[in-house]
């Protein structure tokens, strides 16, 4: 038996940025952090060793691995020319909540595979299969930065150059300073789940054809970059306002991303404590991420308790394989 836990991340910023619509053109960065919420993929030999049985949110049971119908689970098997396996997905929390779940799932299955083979994959190398495998042979309208997250971890700048390469730099925190922005930082769950991909296809395709919107993604450029500076000097109060004018800039560039309740909430927010926040992921649903000053979140709490809250620490490794048997 083979177990890997892979993390789930939360952007702080530059978000968009990484879809090939703009970086190719433009260049883009995301700075965001992993936390410690994971997904668990296991695998082992299956019982009947002409079938490969997996579970997930539902069983599926075949001789041939094509007749399988999860598209990531197929397509993976394939490539690494396995079958025979009992494989078994377990998440923290929910797919579709703008956490990055998919491509955690995609990479820690890939790791896991590769570990069953006893074939080594670095970060690097697994983030880019994970890549190669959503975006192009499952055709997926997405970005980079969550495979690259799932695969690091930790609180990283990735840098997406034009060429399509991705550079990782660690953002360096004094101690205190990077305990006191985990405190800082409080999630909020809108709830429901939403279509990732049909938010990015249709930001993808604004990059291109709105020059407004092209111009918004380079202003969310911009400030990922000056967060990077402001954190790495001590300043953490300005993931705050980072966030704030990362969220407006962000609900313009495609429908979807937010709707008149998640404004509400966001200004109720902004009243009670909050400096700044934004919807993760792609928008519609799942989690709202608030910067919220440690004296002012007793008030914060109580103005938002209509909210519930998920409490979170950050998370430093990466996908790991945690059990070989």
């Amino acid at each position: 038996m083979i177990i890997t836990r892979t993390p789930f991340r939360v952007s702080l910023c530059g978000g968009g940025s990484d879809l090939p619509a703009f970086y190719e053109k433009n260049g883009g960065c995301v700075i965001s952090t992993t936390i410690n919420k994971y997904m668990y993929i296991t695998s082992h030999p299956s019982f009947d060793n002409k079938k490969t049985v997996l579970k997930y949110s539902k069983t599926e049971s075949v001789e041939n691995i094509n007749d399988i119908e999860h598209s990531i689970f197929r397509e993976c098997l394939r490539k690494e020319g396995l079958e025979g396996l009992e494989i078994t997905s377990v998440a923290d929390v929910p797919q579709g909540t703008g956490l990055g779940s998919s491509s955690s799932f995609t990479v820690g299955l890939l790791k896991n595979l590769k570990c069953h083979k006893r074939e080594y994959i670095s970060d690097h190398d697994v983030a880019e299969a994970a890549c190669d495998m959503e975006i192009n042979i499952l055709g997926n309208p997405i970005g980079k930065q969550d495979q690259y997250a799932a695969a690091f971890g930790g609180l990283n700048f990735y840098q997406f150059n034009k060429n399509g390469t991705v550079d990782v730099e660690p953002v360096l925190l004094d101690h205190d300073k990077f305990k006191q922005l985990e405190k800082n930082l409080l999630m909020l769950y809108v709830g429901g789940e939403h279509s990732a991909s049909a938010i990015l296809k249709e930001q993808s395709k604004n990059m291109v054809s709105a020059k407004e919107k092209e111009e918004g993604q380079k202003r969310i450029v911009e400030l990922t970059h000056q967060l990077k500076y402001e954190l790495e000097h001590g300043n953490i109060d300005a993931v705050g306002t980072t966030l704030h004018e990362n969220w407006l800039i962000k609900k313009t560039l495609a429908s979807g991303i937010s709707n008149p309740k998640f404004d509400e909430w966001y200004d109720k927010a902004l009243a009670n404590g909050a400096t700044g926040g934004k919807i993760l992921g792609a928008g519609g649903s799942g989690f709202f991420l608030f910067y919220v000053p440690e004296e002012k979140q007793e008030k914060f709490r109580e103005a938002m308790k209509e909210l519930p809250e998920m409490e979170f620490k950050f998370d430093h490794q990466g996908t790991t394989v945690i059990f070989v048997n």
